[in-house]
Parts: C-alpha cells; sequence; structure tokens
C-alpha cells in the first residue's frame, strides 16, 4: 500500500424506514466504532497503518436499510450496536477503490432527530458539537469520529486502558453555547478542524473533545 495515497474510513449506519436511531445516538455509535478499530484493529492492522500514515483521517458516512444493511454486514467490518443505534466500521480503503456494496450506499443528506433532549453527559470524555454550525447527521457522525480519533491519539496508554475499561465509551453533546465552545478550543483539547469537503468551510472547527486528562494536551489556538 503506498502510504501517500488517499484512504477513507467507511462508516454505515441503519437508518430503517419505521425506527430510525436517534441523532446522538448514532453519532455517539460512530464515535465509538472508529474507537474499536482504533483500539484493536486485529486483521486491518495494515489498512489502519497506512490510512494513519497518510496524515488524513477521511471519514464518509453512509446509510442502509434492509438488505443494503444486510449486505454491508456481509463485509469485513464490525458493527457497534449503541442504544438506538447501529453503526459498522468497515477497514480503510483506497478513495477510489469502493466495494460495490458500499458504493451504492446513499451518502448525502443523512438527517436524524432526537426525540427528546438528550440528558446530561455520562461521563467524559465529552464530544461537544459546535452550536455555530449546520451539519447533517452524516456530516457530525464523521466529526464526532475525528474529535473522539484525536482523543485517542491525545491519551498514553494509562488512559486509553482506564477508557478500554469502561467499554469506550463517549458522550456527544451540542456545546451550551458560543462562548462555552471557545473557551474549550482553547484549553488545549483535541480540536477538529474540518477540511471542507463538504457542507462547511474548510477550517471550521467542528468538536472539540473533553475529558480531566486532555486538558492543556495540545497546543492552544
Amino acid at each position: 500500500m503506498n502510504e501517500t495515497e488517499l484512504m477513507v474510513l467507511p462508516l454505515v449506519v441503519r437508518i430503517e424506514r419505521a425506527a430510525p436511531p436517534e441523532r446522538t445516538d448514532a453519532l455517539e455509535a460512530a464515535a465509538m466504532a472508529v474507537l474499536s478499530l482504533l483500539d484493536a484493529p486485529g486483521e486491518w492492522a495494515a489498512e489502519l497503518h497506512a490510512w494513519q500514515s497518510t496524515g488524513k483521517i477521511r471519514k464518509v458516512v453512509r446509510r442502509a436499510r434492509g438488505a443494503e444493511w444486510r449486505r454491508a454486514a456481509a463485509l469485513p467490518g464490525r458493527t457497534i450496536e449503541h442504544r438506538t443505534a447501529e453503526v459498522r466500521v468497515h477497514p480503510p480503503i483506497p478513495l477510489d477503490a469502493w466495494p460495490k456494496d458500499l458504493a451504492r450506499l446513499q451518502v448525502g443528506g443523512t438527517e436524524l432527530s432526537d426525540t427528546a433532549e438528550p440528558g446530561e453527559p455520562s461521563g467524559p470524555p465529552v464530544l461537544w458539537e459546535n452550536p455555530r454550525l449546520t451539519m447533517s447527521a452524516g456530516k457530525a457522525m464523521a466529526q464526532a469520529g475525528h474529535a473522539a480519533q484525536l482523543a485517542w491519539w491525545a491519551s498514553d496508554e494509562a488512559e486509553r486502558a482506564a477508557w478500554r475499561a469502561d467499554g469506550l465509551a463517549v458522550s456527544v453533546r451540542a456545546a451550551p453555547d458560543r462562548d462555552d465552545f471557545d473557551a474549550k478550543v482553547a484549553a488545549g483539547l483535541p480540536v477538529v478542524r474540518d477540511a471542507g469537503f463538504t457542507e462547511i468551510e474548510p477550517g471550521s472547527c467542528t468538536f472539540v473533545a473533553e475529558a480531566p486528562w486532555l486538558l492543556g494536551r495540545v497546543a492552544r489556538s
């Protein structure tokens, strides 16, 4: 594998017409799916290494239901079930080499909502969404995955072990207001800055990952 080749991590969210997942559940499941692969890549270690070696962590979220979901589930990967959501993460692939059963899935306009206001975060890490931005659920799922990955990279082995013991859990919430989000960005926490391929302007700060052990861990903006 050419380590400079543009690669992407495919994520598929199951959205059945009669029972779509809650938006927050889907975002958290996407983040946990990414963490699962980072923590235990297994037979996909080479693909994961090649993807991370490019210096880019691009992710694409597609949606599936019924037979589409069953075909996706038959491909190499693993499924994370989290409350109302099911998200499948597949090993990284070259951008132009999607398996046909994934390539045919819809990517744009994946919309979900929460039927009730999410409660207080269950605990750290919390992935805070920028309240200034409007993102589709699919876009936000990819961004939450980025935030979880940056938090993983910024954690040491003991912190990762404790996180693993907690089931690699994360909470995803919208930041209470713009000032609060800006303060978190300035606090030396892992921040996702979008490349601007879709939906939002390049360089936009989409998510910040907060946990006590992450404060001051990265260079402040």
